[in-house]
């Protein structure tokens, strides 16, 4: 896969899944723009991708991030040839869990981090597709849990919900724009040892479950190396014909039962 003459955005591009892309593309020979909203991340960022790598600090719920984003991409490359968007994370602090627990703000929260965050980079991406006659490809991040409910251990109904929607919000878009050679899919990871995951990662009960539930590889969780390939298939160039697709990267998750 050639990825030279290419430029990407990656909302959530600081740290773990987003960041190993970034850097993954750029050892290509692309050229990436990262965002993320921790000050000291984008530092690291910063110096980890050197020149071929811009920075920006931004919330993904803000509808400008992703709109500064795109000119300062726009003006530094020439031209945009996707985007990633990693940018999510748990509710559970604010109130996810089980429906009878679930409050308003965990439900709101959830959506508006996972569901809504990705909406609007979404629609600036695909309005800058569309003023610039151009083809261009969108990479959302789903999960497993959106359709593969695993729930003694991982019981968070609005992030199954948000992550469910993606799905289906990915594929109606896919479908419209694809007479505009814009490509839109998901990937869908299992547990990957993320900053969101820590709960899980370090919870003895839980690893001894992932050896049954993702028993790839030993039944570990995922690294954020792991996703890189699915990453780049659906990123490059050459994959002009695969729009509307979700691929689990998941360790053998969703075809697994689990053993308590």
């Amino acid at each position: 896969m050639n990825f030279k003459e290419t430029s990407y955005i990656i909302m959530g591009g600081t740290t773990g899944m987003g960041l190993s892309a970034a850097l993954c593309l750029t050892k290509k020979g692309a050229k990436v723009l990262v965002i993320g909203r921790n000050e000291e991340s984008c530092e690291k960022a910063k110096r980890q991708l050197g020149p071929d790598g811009l920075v920006l600090s931004g919330d993904a719920t803000n509808s400008q991030t992703m709109e500064k984003a795109i000119k300062m991409a726009h003006e530094a490359f020439g031209n945009i040839t996707g985007l990633y968007h990693v940018a999510g994370g748990s509710g559970r602090k604010f109130g996810d869990g089980p429906l009878d627990e679930l409050t308003l703000e965990g439900w709101n929260k959830t959506m508006e981090l996972n569901l809504t965050s990705l909406m609007l980079s979404n629609k600036a991406m695909v309005k800058y597709f569309l003023a610039n006659k151009k083809p261009g490809v969108i990479l959302n991040m789903g999960s497993v849990l959106g359709y593969s409910p695993s729930p003694k251990y991982f019981v968070t109904h609005a992030y199954a919900a948000a992550k469910s929607a993606i799905i289906g919000f990915s594929k109606s878009i896919a479908a419209y724009y694809a007479e505009n050679n814009i490509r839109i899919n998901v990937i869908a990871p299992s547990l990957f040892e993320t900053p969101m995951a820590k709960r899980a990662v370090q919870n003895d009960e839980i690893q001894s479950f992932l050896k049954t539930k993702q028993p790839l590889d030993g039944g570990r969780p995922g690294n954020p190396e792991d996703l890189n390939n699915a990453v780049l298939m659906f990123l490059s160039p050459s994959s002009k014909f695969i729009t509307g697709q979700v691929l689990a990267v998941d360790g053998a998750w969703t075809i697994s039962e689990g053993q308590y």
